[in-house]
């Protein structure tokens, strides 16, 4: 028994010596892009496993212009219902929290940010075009009238996002004033300013500076409150898996396009040689792969349309030939899908003009080439069935007036002929009955 309780009573010391170690173990992620659904996954499963191994505390190295709405929301709620404590860092100096990166520096349990950075700029961006303009707009001072009234969509967007920023900054005690004004006025501050607005809690030339500063801070997380014990705090940076990585890479607006390009002709080319098998193997990947990256992305649908129509198009004059009008037209309806394609102004989230005009001039290229192809197809002479027969020559086997025989084609055939015909006479086919062939005498 003796043997039995000092057994458990070591196991219970090691548990604690390791739940102690790895509580003084701080994960670094760091997020320097676009706010993005594959950024999103990677951080929240990053925060979960921070969690299962009781980490004192997971920092964010913060850089963004922003991101999409769905995603960041995705990551708030994960950050809320955290049981460790989350420590948004913008650094290093020359980064931003701009957009949803602000939302994100609010919902933290602990805002930070190096000296020469800034915070701010949360406006909603509308599709397509700009940004929101405040509910409430005066006259300008000249004694102009004052811009368009914003739309009831476009005043429920901005009222929805400014509620939801007060509602972060209530919550942590933050700046909820200047919050709703970086929604509605697009406000920006510098790392100085920001901290004394109260809109973060510490400006930190590092992270060893950072953790020095928040060494002994009572943290309140989901569950209770915590005391961070950072003195002797072990590093630990997360990596990417490949699996982040590559759904980084296809979430990329470019990558996508280009793999919905690959995909779709690849499969045209299938179809036009069946039996190649690579065309549409890797066809199939890539629309998948494609197919996947839009249904993450903010597509719209009317710019898919005008792209798969182009496409469509272009095929339909290689295959009935209009002088160019369903060519030029496919062409026309290409380039706008693919301008059209992501249903946002984010620059992050549009296919880039050089690369639009790349595929468009490839497709056309394709296009002129097959119709190239067809019309000299159209102009060749037919070779097989009753068609190449026509006009084709032969040779009397025998004197005959209406019917005899003649040689055509190698074989020996019946014909007629309205003339008279002498053994030995080169005749030409105009016809065939069946399988009687009418000849005329050559001129």
């Amino acid at each position: 028994m003796a043997t039995r309780r000092f057994a458990w009573f070591g196991t219970a010391l090691c548990l604690l010596a390791a739940a102690s170690a790895n509580a003084s173990a701080v994960w670094v992620v760091e997020l320097d892009d676009a706010i993005t659904p594959a950024t999103a996954n990677y951080f929240v499963r990053a925060l979960d496993d921070a969690q299962d191994a009781n980490a004192a505390a997971l920092v964010v190295r913060l850089d963004t212009p922003g991101g999409l709405d769905e995603a960041m929301r995705d990551m708030i709620k994960q950050i809320l219902a955290s049981r460790v404590p989350v420590i948004m860092y913008v650094a290093p100096n020359g980064a931003r929290a701009a957009s949803a990166g602000t939302y994100l520096m609010y919902a933290s349990h602990v805002a930070a940010m190096a000296p020469a950075t800034n915070i701010g700029s949360s406006t909603p961006v509308s599709i397509g075009g700009g940004g929101f303009p405040s509910p409430e707009q005066p006259a300008a001072p000249d004694g102009t009238a004052p811009p368009s009234s914003p739309s009831a969509m476009e005043r429920k967007v901005v009222n929805d996002a400014a509620a939801y920023i007060r509602g972060l900054a209530a919550l942590r005690g933050r700046n909820a004033e200047w919050a709703e004004a970086t929604v509605r006025e697009a406000a920006n501050l510098p790392a100085a300013e920001a901290l004394e607005m109260n809109v973060i809690d510490l400006v930190a030339e590092n992270l060893d500076e950072l953790l020095r500063a928040l060494d002994g801070r009572t943290i309140a997380v989901e569950g209770g409150t915590i005391t961070l014990d950072l003195a002797n705090a072990t590093i630990t940076t997360v990596v990417p898996g490949w699996r982040d990585e590559l759904l980084a890479l296809i979430t990329n607006p470019n990558v996508a396009y280009l793999l919905l390009m690959l995909g779709i002709y690849g499969l045209i080319l299938e179809f036009y040689n069946p039996g190649l098998g690579v065309p549409g193997v890797v066809g199939v990947i890539c629309l998948l792969l494609g197919a996947y990256a839009l249904q993450m992305l903010p597509i719209s649908y009317a710019g898919l349309a005008l792209l798969l129509l182009g496409i469509a198009l272009m095929i339909a004059e290689v295959v009935s030939p209009t002088l160019g009008v369903l060519g030029v037209g496919g062409v026309i309806a290409f380039v706008a899908g693919s301008i059209l394609l992501f249903d946002s102004e984010l620059p992050a989230y549009r296919v880039s003009l050089p690369l639009i005009g790349a595929v468009a001039a490839a497709s056309g290229g394709i296009f002129l080439l097959g119709l190239g192809a067809a019309a000299r197809a159209r102009r060749l002479h037919v070779s097989t069935g009753r068609e190449a027969m026509v006009g084709a020559p032969a040779v009397a086997l025998e004197d005959f007036a209406g019917q005899g025989h003649v040689r055509a084609f190698s074989e020996n055939w019946l014909a007629r002929s309205e003339q008279p015909v002498r053994k030995g006479d080169k005749l030409r086919i105009t016809g065939l009955d069946g399988l009687v062939l009418n000849v005329q005498l050559e001129e």
